[in-house]
Formats: structure tokens, sequence, C-alpha cells
């Protein structure tokens, strides 16, 4: 487990104890990163955490769905992610063009998984989802405006559903700017966020840990009520969005 760009990460802890806490404060999904050589986790992680997550079938809130953030380049590691319970892949644009996209997730529909692609273009988004892809992942744009410049525009086949995700590029600084920025990006039109650092930028201390943050992002306010620094606030949210929570 390793923070980008930086040293293995001590203080995480294992699947079993940080699953339900991606649960209980409003994740939508638990991404882990299936290669060891990047310093990720492994496929067992994989399977930890979609075995804590079934644990809470008929709970409120209930299991979320684990994704395989391997870096695909083969079928084989599709099919092992189905085997090891995960519900979704990711698949990177520029790393497999437009044919090898189109082929794996087709093969990933096959063994009932989805297809997360990940895109740094509106050309690259726009080939995915003539390939078939229903959920695009903007990847390494860390500007803002040029992220929301990728998701603009895009022609989607009729009846057809895109869900678009941003993904919030972490900082070298202890401002939380990234909840600001997660704010932005809903207001500005994406559906979700991805979050890796920026989690764990906090430690497990009991402000700004996982969950405080996911909380954050989450919450009502857009930049327009409201700030991450702000202890409170007055309007649409003003309970919910950061407060003491990050401070």
């Amino acid at each position: 487990r390793k923070l980008e760009n930086s040293a293995y990460i001590d203080e995480i802890f294992d699947p079993e104890i940080v699953s339900p806490t991606f649960r209980e404060y409003g994740a939508s999904a638990i991404a882990v990163m299936a290669d060891e050589r990047m310093g990720g986790c492994t496929y067992d992680d994989i399977a930890k955490f979609v075995e804590e997550q079934r644990r809470a079938k008929m709970e409120v809130p209930g299991p979320l769905m684990v994704i395989s953030n391997d870096l695909i380049v083969d079928e084989l590691q599709i099919a092992k992610s189905a085997a090891y319970g995960a519900s979704a892949v990711t698949l990177n644009f520029a790393l497999l063009g437009d044919e090898k996209i189109a082929e794996f997730i087709k093969f990933a529909k096959a063994v009932n998984m989805e297809s997360i692609v990940g895109v740094a273009t509106q050309e690259e988004a726009q080939n995915a989802i003539n390939a078939g892809a229903r959920i695009i992942n903007v990847v390494g744009v860390p500007d803002l405006d040029e992220k929301v410049a990728v998701i603009e525009d895009l022609e989607i086949p009729e009846d057809a559903k895109v869900c678009t995700i941003g993904t919030i590029i972490g900082r070298d600084d202890k401002e939380f700017g990234e909840i600001q920025e997660a704010w932005i990006c809903r207001d500005r039109g994406f559906n979700c966020a991805w979050v890796n650092d920026p989690l764990y930028k906090g430690g497990n201390s009991a402000q700004e840990h996982p969950g405080a943050v996911i909380s954050a992002m989450k919450a009502k306010s857009s930049v327009k009520w409201a700030s991450p620094k702000a202890r409170a606030g007055k309007g649409e949210g003003a309970r919910e969005y950061l407060g003491d929570i990050l401070m």
C-alpha cells in the first residue's frame, strides 16, 4: 500500500477494517489496486474486500461493489478479477487502443463485470463510448477546465447512459483543496469522483481519516456556499459539508 510518488503507508489498516469505513461513510464503490509492483494490494485483498462487503447484505448501508484496479493487458486478468469477486475492472484507453478496449469490454460483460475506461482526452472518451464503454473515468488531467472539457459534447448512443467520473489528483499540501475540486466536478457535470491519495492525507486521525474525507466530498455544499476551510456556515448543507470534520 503506497501513495503515489511517496513512501509506503504504515497507518492504513487491513481490508477488513477499512472496508466498512468506506461503506458507512458513503462511498459508492471500492477500487483495489491489485498490482504489487506499484506498491498496491493483491488479488487476495480484493477477495477480502468482497467478503467483508458481502457480510453487509440486507443491512443499511448495503454492500459496495469492488473494482479490480489492475493494469489490465489481457483477458486472463479480467477473468482472475471475476474469480476473486470483483464487480468491475479498470481499462486504460491510451494503453489498449480502440480494438483492445472493445474486445475487453465485451469479455468483461461476458463474465458479468462492468468496465471503467480511463481516458485523458475528449477523443479517447468518444472512442471509448463508441467501443461500448458506459463508464468513463478522466485520468491524468490535473487542470479542472481541461478535465471538464473531456466530457463535454460527447455523442451518446440513443437510449444509452454514460457515467462520467473525475479523478481527483492529490496535492502536496494540507489544505484539502481536493474536496473543493470534487464539489466543482459535481457542479460541472461529473457523476462521480475517483479518489485515491487524498483519502489518506490526514492518516487515520479522528478528524481527517478517509471516512471524513468521503463525507466531505459527498456533502451537499457547493463552492458557491461553502469552503473546505470553513468551520461553520449558513446555507446549503451547512451542517454536513465540513465544519469540524477537516479542521
